[in-house]
């Protein structure tokens, strides 16, 4: 394996993020038809980190929250049950029409019925982060970082956000931190900043260990010519990756790690999952199995966890694609959008298809 690590690093992972809450009825009922909602702390980069820091590696969180807002109060009691450390500034809402995290509102679906999903994010507190609530010096000089996941999310939520992961792209580097990018193409997000986006997502590509995505989000986010989206062709899918990969590797050399999944969906529970990877040259296949599905999001949260974790234990690269097939099964059988794994045994018999009781 051609990445290492800084042995002196305090923490493992850390994921620049913004916090929300999400709301869903329960029984996968559509939302428009319920009164009842379950509310949970979510993101798309502690979803990734969980896998990490419920297996016992340090984990930091970079964000910023509403100051006194009982919504800020619930992530961060969230957060410390998942076993992360958090950081960031206190922002003043500014009146009702002021700052507030995030809303996701979400219908599982169920059965032959898709689910549905709503970003409300007005007045989002999280798109203004910025380096100078934050001492990163200290953060990845002094306690160190080994694997710093910036999600494409987050670069395109505002100006402020694509050059805060900037920012933290470069002291990552600097400093001798490992950088995971996981391009996550929006097109809501990039309407209108489409060239500032692609020079800022280039860049942050350039300094990028692991780059995470399918064909399509690296066309749109880095302009890599490639093949059209393989629809419902698994095979087509596989040979389309591949040869956008070997396009992306000339550009990019810098990057020794590429994974995407691969999705078939039978019904709203029931999927066909599988995935693929390059490290360091060599390809690995999952060929897509069928998994049961009790909420279908952040199962690609859960395998990137699960990669970055095989890659931060150090196993050998064949590993790292059947431990983080499992995790992003695994996210898919939680009420939560993240997986919590109770250790690796569990992760283990889920890619062995031992679904056994365990006394």
């Amino acid at each position: 394996m051609s990445i290492t690590f800084r042995s002196d690093a305090k923490y493992a992972l850390l994921v620049p993020t913004s916090m929300g809450v999400r709301l869903t009825p329960p029984d996968g009922q559509p939302f428009h038809c319920s009164d009842t909602f379950k509310l949970q702390v979510t993101s798309a980069e502690t979803n990734v980190a969980s896998i990490a820091s419920y297996l016992g590696l340090p984990v930091k969180v970079l964000t910023a929250f509403v100051k006194d807002s009982p919504i800020a109060r619930l992530i961060k009691d969230n957060l410390a049950s998942r076993h992360m450390d958090y950081e960031g500034p206190e922002i003043d809402q500014g009146g009702p029409w002021g700052y507030r995290h995030q809303f996701n509102l979400a219908d599982s679906g169920f059965g032959a019925r898709g689910p549905r999903v709503q970003n409300d994010r007005a007045g989002e507190v999280g798109r203004i982060l910025d380096k100078k609530y934050f001492d990163l010096d200290r953060i990845f000089g002094k306690e160190g970082v080994k694997i710093v996941h910036l999600s494409g999310l987050v670069a395109a939520l505002s100006e402020q956000t694509t050059q805060f992961c900037l920012d933290i792209a470069r002291i990552a580097k600097k400093y001798g931190s490992k950088i995971s990018f996981d391009l996550n193409h929006r097109a809501s997000f990039w309407k209108g900043r489409e060239k500032e986006l692609h020079d800022a997502f280039t860049e942050i590509a350039s300094l990028a260990d692991v780059l995470i995505g399918n064909e399509e989000d690296f066309q749109l986010c880095l302009g890599i010519k490639g093949p059209e989206a393989g629809g419902k062709d698994i095979g087509a899918k596989i040979e389309s990756f591949k040869e956008m990969v070997n396009r992306v590797k000339a550009k990019f050399p810098n990057a020794t790690a590429f994974a995407t999944t691969l999705r078939e969906v039978i019904s709203t529970n029931s999927h066909l999952w599988g995935a693929i990877t390059n490290v360091d040259g060599q390809w690995q296949l999952v060929e897509p199995r069928e998994i049961q599905v009790l909420d279908r999001i952040g199962g690609g949260d859960g395998f990137v966890g699960g990669f970055l974790y095989s890659m931060l234990k150090e196993w050998e690269p064949s590993k790292w694609i059947q431990f983080a097939w499992a995790t992003g099964a695994l996210a898919t059988t939680h009420l939560t959008d993240y997986a919590q794994p109770a250790d690796e045994e569990q992760v283990w018999s889920i890619w062995g298809g031992n679904a056994r009781v365990r006394r």
